[in-house]
């Protein structure tokens, strides 16, 4: 884990509004792993107070890429830097995406930003699997295919692609979901509950990344607990034992 000034390179938004910052840090691009995330410090005073946690969306050489929209004073912050400019950056932090799993087939299931994390995990995965891309959004403005292959889409207005959400997407295509399978999930809660129902009846192994508000990144807070699905009196911490969890290790 490292602190490290980090010069912006490239500020890109893409069509739906979502934001590409391509910066400068070796010291993380040469250790991090698809899964992982940084912790941002988006302004040199006191506001907002606390980093802002990103999924790296892929890393190039020495650079890392994170993808975001902005929500909020932060990501408005970080929105409105130039080419240049230093950010602070803490990682790479959590444990990532087990690439080393047995399967042949991975399947990539991501709602609205959760596709962020994804692009730097084909990348890893390169040619060695059969990749297919179920991503789903509310609204075609929603869908982020950014840096995917093999991409089937829904929406649950029926704007693009398959009309329902990203579960009756994959329940459409059940034969591809045949052998020996790999799911890596990212994305609202609400997408992951109806996902892991679908995978436990399925019996589908499956990856998935969560999200949380989080203070310091790394465990000393405690203030980001995901519950145990082993044990009913343990809580977990996304930044610590996740972000990425077996679907079936938590409630979420």
């Amino acid at each position: 884990m490292f602190i490290v000034e980090a010069p912006i390179l490239k500020i890109v938004e893409l069509e739906n509004s979502i934001i590409l910052l391509k910066v400068s840090a070796p010291k993380i691009a040469h250790i991090i792993k698809p899964g992982q995330f940084v912790n941002v410090r988006v302004s040199e005073t006191t506001f907002p107070l606390l980093r802002r946690p990103f999924s790296v969306c892929d890393v190039e050489g020495d650079c890392i890429v994170l993808m975001f929209n902005v929500l909020g004073e932060g990501t408005k912050i970080l929105a409105h830097k130039c080419k240049g400019d230093p950010i602070d950056i803490l990682g790479p932090l959590g444990n990532g995406f087990n690439l080393e799993n047995d399967y042949d087939k991975a399947i990539i299931v991501a709602g609205g930003l959760g596709a962020a994390p994804f692009p730097f995990l084909l990348r890893e995965l390169g040619e060695k699997k059969d990749v297919r891309c179920f991503i789903g959004g509310r609204t075609q403005k929603d869908v982020i295919t950014y840096g995917l292959r093999n991409v089937k889409v829904s929406t649950d207005d029926g704007s693009f692609g398959f009309k329902g959400n990203i579960v009756e997407l994959l329940n459409s295509h059940l034969d591809e979901l045949k052998g020996n399978v790999q799911i890596f999930a990212c994305g609202p809660n609400a997408m992951l509950r109806a996902l892991k129902e679908f995978c436990v009846k399925n019996n589908i192994r499956c990856q998935v990344s969560t999200e949380s508000a989080m203070a310091c990144g790394f465990g000393i807070c405690q203030g980001c607990p995901m519950p145990s699905a082993k044990d009913p009196d343990k809580y977990l911490l996304v930044c610590k034992d996740g972000p990425v969890f077996n679907i079936e290790d938590i409630i979420i």
